[in-house]
Protein backbone atom coordinates (compact mmCIF):
# COMPACT_ATOMS: atom_id res chain seq x y z
CA UNK A 1 0.00 0.00 0.00
CA UNK A 2 1.25 3.65 -1.01
CA UNK A 3 1.93 6.28 1.28
CA UNK A 4 -0.85 7.96 0.19
CA UNK A 5 -3.11 5.50 0.63
CA UNK A 6 -1.97 5.45 4.44
CA UNK A 7 -2.17 8.98 4.43
CA UNK A 8 -5.64 9.10 3.07
CA UNK A 9 -6.72 6.40 5.38
CA UNK A 10 -5.51 8.16 8.79
CA UNK A 11 -6.91 11.56 7.67
CA UNK A 12 -10.52 9.82 6.97
CA UNK A 13 -10.52 7.88 9.96
CA UNK A 14 -9.68 10.76 11.76
CA UNK A 15 -12.60 12.96 10.52
CA UNK A 16 -15.27 9.88 11.35
CA UNK A 17 -13.64 9.86 15.38
CA UNK A 18 -13.37 13.73 15.53
CA UNK A 19 -16.27 14.65 13.30
CA UNK A 20 -19.28 14.82 15.44
CA UNK A 21 -22.36 16.23 14.96
CA UNK A 22 -23.31 15.59 11.50
CA UNK A 23 -21.84 16.44 8.11
CA UNK A 24 -21.29 20.30 8.38
CA UNK A 25 -18.93 19.55 11.48
CA UNK A 26 -16.82 17.35 9.69
CA UNK A 27 -16.41 19.63 6.50
CA UNK A 28 -13.61 21.96 7.98
CA UNK A 29 -12.09 18.44 9.37
CA UNK A 30 -11.98 17.35 6.17
CA UNK A 31 -11.12 20.64 4.46
CA UNK A 32 -8.03 20.19 7.09
CA UNK A 33 -6.44 17.71 6.33
CA UNK A 34 -7.22 17.86 2.76
CA UNK A 35 -5.83 21.28 2.34
CA UNK A 36 -3.79 22.41 5.18
CA UNK A 37 -2.41 18.96 6.47
CA UNK A 38 -1.39 17.15 3.01
CA UNK A 39 -2.06 19.69 0.54
CA UNK A 40 -3.84 17.24 -1.76
CA UNK A 41 -6.39 20.45 -2.96
CA UNK A 42 -6.08 24.09 -2.71
CA UNK A 43 -8.56 26.07 -1.77
CA UNK A 44 -10.63 26.64 -4.27
CA UNK A 45 -10.61 23.12 -5.16
CA UNK A 46 -11.94 22.50 -2.29
CA UNK A 47 -14.41 25.07 -2.10
CA UNK A 48 -15.74 23.35 -5.96
CA UNK A 49 -15.32 19.70 -3.86
CA UNK A 50 -17.87 21.05 -0.98
CA UNK A 51 -20.38 23.04 -3.61
CA UNK A 52 -20.82 19.70 -5.36
CA UNK A 53 -21.15 17.58 -2.13
CA UNK A 54 -23.85 20.25 -0.95
CA UNK A 55 -25.95 19.59 -4.20
CA UNK A 56 -26.12 16.26 -4.50
CA UNK A 57 -28.11 13.90 -1.90
CA UNK A 58 -26.82 12.46 0.61
CA UNK A 59 -24.56 12.87 3.49
CA UNK A 60 -21.95 15.19 2.74
CA UNK A 61 -19.29 14.14 4.76
CA UNK A 62 -18.96 10.84 3.00
CA UNK A 63 -19.35 12.47 -0.39
CA UNK A 64 -16.84 14.61 0.41
CA UNK A 65 -14.51 11.78 1.44
CA UNK A 66 -15.60 9.85 -1.79
CA UNK A 67 -14.66 12.35 -3.75
CA UNK A 68 -11.58 13.25 -2.08
CA UNK A 69 -10.60 9.59 -2.07
CA UNK A 70 -11.40 9.47 -6.24
CA UNK A 71 -9.23 12.88 -7.06
CA UNK A 72 -6.42 10.94 -5.22
CA UNK A 73 -6.25 7.34 -6.15
CA UNK A 74 -9.03 6.80 -8.47
CA UNK A 75 -12.49 4.39 -8.15
CA UNK A 76 -10.44 2.16 -5.17
CA UNK A 77 -9.26 5.64 -3.69
CA UNK A 78 -13.12 6.76 -3.23
CA UNK A 79 -14.05 3.24 -1.85
CA UNK A 80 -11.22 3.62 0.69
CA UNK A 81 -11.46 6.95 1.85
CA UNK A 82 -15.39 6.10 1.88
CA UNK A 83 -15.20 2.94 4.31
CA UNK A 84 -11.88 4.67 6.45
CA UNK A 85 -14.50 7.69 7.33
CA UNK A 86 -17.51 5.18 8.27
CA UNK A 87 -15.50 2.43 9.62
CA UNK A 88 -14.99 4.05 12.86
CA UNK A 89 -18.73 5.70 13.70
CA UNK A 90 -20.13 1.97 12.44
CA UNK A 91 -17.92 0.13 15.05
CA UNK A 92 -19.37 2.55 17.69
CA UNK A 93 -22.73 1.89 16.95
CA UNK A 94 -22.28 -2.17 16.85
CA UNK A 95 -20.40 -1.91 20.31
CA UNK A 96 -23.19 0.32 21.75
CA UNK A 97 -25.81 -1.38 20.59
CA UNK A 98 -24.36 -4.41 22.16
CA UNK A 99 -24.01 -3.07 25.32
CA UNK A 100 -28.02 -1.59 25.11
CA UNK A 101 -28.92 -5.28 24.14
CA UNK A 102 -26.65 -6.70 27.02
CA UNK A 103 -27.84 -4.17 29.33
CA UNK A 104 -31.74 -3.89 28.75
CA UNK A 105 -32.59 -7.00 30.28
CA UNK A 106 -30.70 -5.99 33.43
CA UNK A 107 -33.43 -5.11 36.23
CA UNK A 108 -31.30 -1.86 37.17
CA UNK A 109 -31.69 -0.80 33.75
CA UNK A 110 -35.16 -1.49 33.68
CA UNK A 111 -35.78 0.09 36.76
CA UNK A 112 -33.94 3.40 35.27
CA UNK A 113 -36.45 3.19 32.28
CA UNK A 114 -39.67 2.76 34.52
CA UNK A 115 -38.64 5.96 36.56
CA UNK A 116 -37.89 8.07 33.68
CA UNK A 117 -41.39 7.34 31.69
CA UNK A 118 -43.01 9.23 33.89
CA UNK A 119 -40.79 12.18 33.49
CA UNK A 120 -41.03 11.91 29.27
CA UNK A 121 -44.64 11.45 29.61
CA UNK A 122 -45.05 15.42 31.98
CA UNK A 123 -42.60 16.80 29.16
CA UNK A 124 -44.72 15.71 26.31
CA UNK A 125 -48.28 16.51 27.98
CA UNK A 126 -46.35 20.16 28.56
CA UNK A 127 -45.50 20.33 24.95
CA UNK A 128 -49.13 19.17 23.58
CA UNK A 129 -50.81 21.90 26.06
CA UNK A 130 -48.29 24.58 25.01
CA UNK A 131 -49.22 23.77 21.20
CA UNK A 132 -53.02 23.35 21.81
CA UNK A 133 -52.49 26.91 23.31
CA UNK A 134 -50.55 28.41 19.89
CA UNK A 135 -53.18 26.83 17.91
CA UNK A 136 -56.22 28.06 19.92
CA UNK A 137 -54.24 31.76 20.14
CA UNK A 138 -54.01 31.71 16.42
CA UNK A 139 -57.21 30.27 15.33
CA UNK A 140 -59.67 30.86 17.80
CA UNK A 141 -61.02 28.30 20.45
CA UNK A 142 -63.68 27.05 18.49
CA UNK A 143 -61.24 25.95 15.29
CA UNK A 144 -58.29 24.84 17.70
CA UNK A 145 -61.05 22.71 19.49
CA UNK A 146 -62.20 21.29 16.40
CA UNK A 147 -58.44 20.55 14.79
CA UNK A 148 -57.59 18.72 17.98
CA UNK A 149 -60.95 16.65 17.00
CA UNK A 150 -60.09 16.33 13.74
CA UNK A 151 -56.53 15.27 14.63
CA UNK A 152 -57.71 12.85 17.09
CA UNK A 153 -60.24 11.13 14.78
CA UNK A 154 -57.87 11.09 11.64
CA UNK A 155 -54.88 9.35 13.96
CA UNK A 156 -57.09 7.26 16.27
CA UNK A 157 -60.44 6.01 14.35
CA UNK A 158 -59.54 6.42 10.74
CA UNK A 159 -55.75 5.20 11.75
CA UNK A 160 -54.13 7.60 9.40
CA UNK A 161 -50.36 7.91 9.35
CA UNK A 162 -49.11 10.62 11.15
CA UNK A 163 -47.25 11.78 8.14
CA UNK A 164 -50.24 12.10 6.20
CA UNK A 165 -52.12 13.88 9.53
CA UNK A 166 -48.85 16.69 9.84
CA UNK A 167 -49.21 17.03 5.89
CA UNK A 168 -53.06 17.46 5.31
CA UNK A 169 -52.86 20.18 8.83
CA UNK A 170 -49.86 22.55 6.96
CA UNK A 171 -51.99 22.58 4.02
CA UNK A 172 -54.52 23.46 5.47
CA UNK A 173 -52.29 25.79 8.17
CA UNK A 174 -50.95 27.65 5.00
CA UNK A 175 -54.17 27.99 3.65
CA UNK A 176 -55.88 29.21 6.41
CA UNK A 177 -53.23 32.32 7.21
CA UNK A 178 -53.28 33.29 3.64
CA UNK A 179 -56.79 33.51 3.83
CA UNK A 180 -57.35 35.53 6.94
CA UNK A 181 -54.08 37.38 5.66
CA UNK A 182 -56.25 38.82 2.53
CA UNK A 183 -59.17 39.24 4.78
CA UNK A 184 -56.91 41.60 7.05
CA UNK A 185 -55.19 43.74 4.28
CA UNK A 186 -58.85 44.00 2.61
CA UNK A 187 -60.73 45.14 5.64
CA UNK A 188 -57.32 47.68 6.28
CA UNK A 189 -58.29 49.12 2.81
CA UNK A 190 -61.90 49.32 3.62
CA UNK A 191 -60.92 51.37 6.66
CA UNK A 192 -58.69 53.11 4.80
CA UNK A 193 -61.32 53.97 2.10
CA UNK A 194 -64.03 55.25 4.55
Amino acid sequence: MTEQYLQLIWAMVKTGVIGFGGGPSVVPLIRHEAVQQYRWLNDDEFGEIFVLANTLPGPIATKMAGYLGYQLKGVPGAIVAVLAHIFPSSLAMIVCMSMVSFFSSSPIVQGMISAVVPVVAVMLGMMAYEFAEKAVKGLGILAGVGSFALALALLAWIDLHPAIVILLFMLYGSFHFSLTARWKAGRKQEGGEQ
